[in-house]
């Protein structure tokens, strides 16, 4: 009988030990767990302009989502985005391109979860700047609007309301450079309208003031000039990489992209 309790209690200490073990294992992982990171495309785009970038971070094991920015207004973007970040449990690293920047830059003021800020090629503004303002004399959006967008409704002035789509010669000269031919006829033929007043609203409190940020800056950016992202992320410290690329250099320079949003994960994880 001796011998018998004696075994059951080398086995109970056994057991109790792997548990320990286990839930210490547990811990660990937990401890470790990625954050979710989450991609706002930006104007003249959908989601799937990410579709490059979101199978190389789900290859690495990360959890992505790229929900829809609905290019109306800057604050009413923000506001959606904002209420679709409160359905993501967890850490998460915020990813704006372009025009995504600046929502980004309001949806993530006052979120805990936020961990992390990326720009790429982007706008960060500060509160009461717009987009299209910190664009600067450079880009190719300064030149005259009539030469640059088709008008929808065609009514001009345009309203806060306006549909505003690039035309041919800022797809291919400007917008889409570093693109194959077959690509930017994609751009063009699939491009989601921004409205015109979004484009030229007053940005509110911005979440890089309280949030680390990371900027992503193609050297060869037309639409919003390398010199232009250098003075913002200056401006909200950020750490920059730069690259080769233009605009949309989450296509045609994806590994570099998908390479700088995993740096700032692992910087926050």
């Amino acid at each position: 009988m001796k011998r018998t309790g004696k075994v059951l209690a080398m086995a109970l200490a056994a057991v109790s030990v792997a548990a320990l073990s286990v839930g210490t294992a547990q811990a660990s992982s937990h401890s470790k767990a990625r954050p979710t990171i989450v991609l706002v495309h930006g104007a003249w785009a959908d989601s799937s302009s990410w579709n490059e970038v979101i199978p190389r971070l789900q290859r690495d094991g990360y959890t992505v989502v790229a929900p829809p920015n609905p290019l109306r207004s800057l604050a009413g973007d923000a506001a959606y985005v904002r209420t679709y970040l409160q359905t993501v449990t967890g850490p998460v690293v915020l990813v704006g391109h372009s025009y995504g920047g600046a929502v980004i830059t309001n949806a993530a003021t006052g979120n805990k979860n936020i961990k992390a800020l990326v720009y790429v090629n982007a706008f960060a503004p500060d509160k009461g700047e717009s987009p299209v303002a910190l664009a600067g004399p450079d880009s190719a959006l300064s030149a005259d609007p009539t030469t640059i967008f088709t008008f929808v409704p065609a009514t001009l002035p345009p309203t806060a309301t306006t549909d505003l789509y690039l035309n041919r010669s800022t797809v291919f000269n400007s917008f889409a450079t570093g693109l194959s031919r077959g690509q930017k006829e994609l751009v063009l033929a699939t491009q989601k309208p921004a409205a015109f007043g979004g484009l030229n609203e007053q940005s509110g409190e911005p979440a890089w003031k309280t949030i680390r940020s990371w900027y992503l800056i193609g050297r060869q950016d037309k639409i919003i000039p390398a010199t232009a992202e250098r003075a913002m992320a200056k401006r909200a410290g950020s750490t920059v990489t730069e690259y080769d690329g233009g605009h949309l250099g989450l296509i045609s320079e994806a590994g570099t992209i998908t390479r700088g949003i995993e740096k700032a994960a692992e910087a926050v994880s």
